[in-house]
């Protein structure tokens, strides 16, 4: 399925594309807020590509690095902030440049 230049896929693709059960896949969005699939008109789930990039994620935190359920939690949300600082100090770099570029 896919509407404008966004494409989505039912949570068969993404069980297949991950390799996580979709019984898993339904607990993981109870548990995870980066989780949550947008339900087409029949009323079956929907993944955007950043909520599978999200899977993944969550999938290397608790099989690879053994992090339990909280410890994920922790380590997304403290990645999350990391990721809004480098958004801001990169806002802010381009508002410097735009003031060099002046001759300000």
């Amino acid at each position: 399925m896919s509407t404008g230049n966004e494409k989505y896929f039912t949570i068969g693709e993404v069980s297949q594309l991950t390799g996580i059960k979709p019984t898993v896949l339904r607990f993981w969005e109870q548990e995870f807020e980066d989780l949550s699939p947008v339900k087409n008109k029949f009323g079956h789930r929907v993944y955007r590509q950043s909520e599978i990039d999200s899977i993944l994620t969550i999938k290397k935190l608790l099989y690879q690095e053994r992090l339990a359920i909280e410890g994920a939690k922790k380590f997304l949300k403290k990645s999350k902030k990391s990721l809004f600082k480098v958004g801001e100090v990169r806002k802010k770099l381009t508002e410097i440049l735009i003031l060099l570029k002046r001759g300000e």
